[in-house]
């Protein structure tokens, strides 16, 4: 029998402790959700007269590529993002670990449902509309779905919790720019409307980890630390993801220097991150840390803006020479 790490041990009782000591703030920005959450309906953004059956059982008409009228970076960023909220499941399982009584166990719930929601219009959308192979797009959902989701190793409730704050958000910005690189409206306002509620989202998560600092300054100090230096989007086991990624990023849909502005900073701004005092020496560490990997940070979204602007002008150049 190997023996009983009693480091470990205490840390499990500092973290159920802890947890403990925000089920009031739970509770209230479970309520608050609940009074602000604006009641909405995906069937009521879907252009259900564009649709028709498809090859199969009912004898429909085979997809072909030609009906695929979206920009081809507007469809692949639809579908990462449709993957993403597909692999809800193991995102419910992972978040429910930290309990299912009362408030946390209610928001789980409810957290699950709004972003089941997003998955359903995003993929009736596509297929009303044809956009994508419909063959191949299950075959992803299958593929990504199967293998499931993992937190990673090391990773605490309150690490979920604040990966949670900076993904919400994250996704916020995908679906916000995916919309409006797709050229029509009818995508736009759908993604609109789901970006709304990922605000939502954000905001709850972003709260709780404001409140772990007032509870538990170090700690918080070496979640944040670890979150934003190991953050990666929930779909980076997507077949492909960085292949298709990096389109993303080369579209201005997600990239880094959006990363690093809109959701990085905003998010350690509001948690007041660089203001604190009485940090004891871990937190401070902490800290020091997250600034050494901001400064880098900042090189290298300055670094992926030069060299996409050299590659846009090089695929221009490319086109013009063709036509």
């Amino acid at each position: 029998m190997p023996p009983i790490d009693r480091s470990d041990r205490t840390a499990a009782r500092a973290e159920h402790a802890l947890l403990a000591e925000l089920q009031p703030v739970v509770e209230h920005n479970l309520h608050r959700h609940l009074d602000v959450a604006r009641e909405w309906f995906p069937h009521e953004y879907i252009p259900w007269s564009a649709g028709r059956e498809f090859d199969g059982p009912l004898g429909g008409r085979p997809w072909t590529a030609d009906e695929a009228t979206l920009p081809e970076v507007a469809r692949l960023s639809l579908v990462v993002n449709l993957l993403t909220e597909d692999n809800l499941p193991g995102y419910h399982f992972a978040v429910a670990e930290f309990g299912k009584d009362g408030p946390w166990g209610t928001w789980v719930d409810r957290w699950t449902a709004e972003e089941a929601r997003h998955g359903a219009a995003l993929r009736d959308y596509l297929l009303v509309t044809r956009a994508v192979d419909p063959r191949a797009l299950e075959r992803a959902r299958m593929a990504h779905m199967s293998a499931g989701y993992t937190r990673p190793d090391g990773y605490s409730a309150l690490h979920a919790i604040a990966y949670a704050a900076f993904q919400e958000l994250a996704t916020r910005i995908s679906h916000r720019n995916t919309g409006q690189a797709s050229g029509d409206p009818v995508c736009d306002a759908l993604l609109a409307r789901i970006a709304a509620d990922e605000n939502l989202h954000m905001v709850f998560y972003r709260d709780l980890v404001e409140a772990a600092f007032e509870l538990a300054p170090d700690t918080a100090m070496g979640v944040v630390r670890d979150v934003v230096v190991g953050f990666e989007m929930p779909g980076s086991t997507i077949k492909d993801f960085g292949r298709k990624s990096a389109e993303i990023a080369l579209a201005g849909i997600y990239d880094l220097r959006l990363h690093r502005d809109h959701v990085v900073l905003p998010i350690l701004r509001k948690l007041r991150v660089f203001e604190r005092s009485g940090l004891g020496p871990a937190g401070e560490a902490a800290r020091e840390e997250l600034d050494a990997f901001l400064t880098r940070l900042e090189a290298k979204a300055t670094s992926f803006t030069t060299r996409r602007e050299g590659i846009r002008a090089a695929r221009a150049r490319r086109a013009t020479t063709a036509v």
